[in-house]
């Protein structure tokens, strides 16, 4: 498809045919491309930027990687497909491995995805050898298979396009989970410890610039970067970012992000209550 450059919306147009490319290819799921359409609704609320609390989330997020002794980016066919240059990078500048793991499983795809990663320039690509896989009680889907070299061992895992039980599950194991989510009210949000509401396509080439600039800190300036960091918080400024964006578009009074947004126990969700009016 040909992609006029001042066309509006040139740049979603390119990811789309890159999806649909790899999804040709079997890389990407059929799947893959309606999440990648509910993320870009997302993006669309966010205003296809990068927003502050954004930038706080990758900088806390390198900052974790480089103290990380075993970090792994956990890669299915989205990501593969849409930012393999960065995950190539970020293998070269740091010590995180890379790990082919995917909700729609079969062998024949994981070595598609693997050899596409290995001719993008990463180095090694576990996941793929049955010798070193192994199964994961706290997880029920596929995902479970993970590589006892590099998931399982793994003290900080970077999930990007992430599902959220996968998420609960390495949290409750004891490992830092960095999750890139456009939706700032999913499991995988809610669930992880640092969560990144932004683009995987903006994300990545941030996070390489930031592990860059931190490469050379102390440990302990790294850790306290870490420790002043508090995802809900973050997850509420993404909200309320929205909430200032739909604001303006609506000219009605602000939504109340810790009201309308999130849940007491037991409570069920419904339009949040300053729409209520609009149902």
């Amino acid at each position: 498809m040909k992609i006029f450059h001042r066309h509006p919306r040139a740049d979603s147009l390119r990811i789309r045919e890159l999806l649909i490319e790899g999804n040709k290819a079997n890389i990407v799921a059929t799947a893959g491309l309606i999440a990648f359409g509910r993320g870009e609704a997302f993006d669309y609320l966010l205003g296809e930027r990068t927003i502050k609390s954004a930038k706080q989330a990758i900088k806390t997020a390198a900052a974790l990687i480089l103290v990380a002794e075993h970090p792994v980016l956990s890669v299915n066919g989205n990501v593969a497909v849409l930012v393999p240059r960065y995950i190539a990078e970020l293998t070269k500048i740091t010590d995180t491995k890379v790990e082919v793991n995917i909700f729609y499983r079969s062998a024949k795809r994981e070595k598609i995805i693997r050899d596409f990663l290995l001719k993008a320039g990463v180095g090694e690509v576990l996941g793929t050898e049955k010798n070193y896989q192994v199964r994961l009680d706290e997880i029920q889907s596929e995902r479970r298979i993970v590589d006892k070299r590099g998931i399982l061992k793994a003290d900080v895992v970077l999930v990007p396009l992430e599902d959220g039980d996968r998420t609960e599950a390495l949290v409750k194991m004891g490992k830092k989970v960095i999750a890139v989510d456009l939706n700032p009210l999913s499991r995988t949000a809610q669930k992880a410890s640092v969560t990144i509401v932004d683009n995987i396509v903006r994300a990545m080439p941030l996070l390489i610039r930031y592990i860059r600039q931190l490469r050379n800190y102390r440990k302990e300036t790294l850790k306290r970067i870490i420790n002043g960091y508090d995802n809900q918080r973050i997850l509420k400024e993404a909200l309320v970012h929205i909430n200032q964006r739909l604001t303006l578009q609506r000219g009605k009074a602000p939504l109340n992000p810790q009201k309308d947004f999130f849940l007491k126990p037991g409570e069920m969700r419904s339009f949040p209550s300053s729409l209520a009016q609009d149902r």
